[in-house]
């Protein structure tokens, strides 16, 4: 398993091995005494999949406020996504800076993704299903988001989206 820094401060990407045979492979996607050894010591208390059936379908750029922030692994099982990440972290060297990644069941790439990130991916492929570990359980009265076309941060999106929820089309341009 190989964990290497991303542009955006604090983000990683996570490649693992993948052993293979005739019966097919095995891909181990966390090992904590790896990524403690990477610095990134994360606690995992809920893990969730999401399935999008259509081709270009988008899901984002969510959030959750604090003092529910979470961390997120992030990993594509099935199909292929194109995955945004938006830093929305005052402080941080890459405050509103974003960065993408193609993550798919044949490149194995996961995706580090700290508390103060904004996520979304669209999809490349139709049926992909998105395997998430969180740091944090899921406080619905702290979920939020910025748009995901929002001129703010000029995210360069490789399709326009066929599908997006209304709740991720109107969230508001980022303050």
């Amino acid at each position: 398993m190989q964990i290497t820094p991303a542009k955006l401060s604090g983000v990683h990407t996570v490649q693992p091995a993948v052993h293979g045979d005739e019966r097919g492979y095995l891909v181990r996607t966390y090992c904590g005494e790896t990524f403690r050894a990477a610095g990134l010591g994360t606690e995992w208390t809920q893990g969730s999949l999401t399935y999008s059936p259509l081709l270009h379908t988008l899901r984002g750029m969510h959030f959750q406020k604090e003092p529910c922030g979470e961390v997120k692994l992030i990993r594509c099982v099935t199909g292929k996504i194109w995955d945004c990440l938006v830093d929305l972290r005052p402080a941080s060297p890459t405050h509103l800076q974003w960065e993408a990644f193609e993550l798919s069941e044949e490149n194995a790439l996961s995706l580090y993704v700290p508390d103060g990130i904004a996520h979304g991916f669209l999809t490349l492929t139709p049926d992909v299903r998105m395997l998430y570990s969180m740091s944090a359980p899921y406080s619905p009265g702290h979920a939020s988001g910025v748009r995901w076309n929002d001129p703010a941060f000029r995210i360069a999106w490789p399709h326009l989206p066929v599908l997006i929820s209304e709740r991720d089309a109107q969230y508001p341009d980022f303050q």
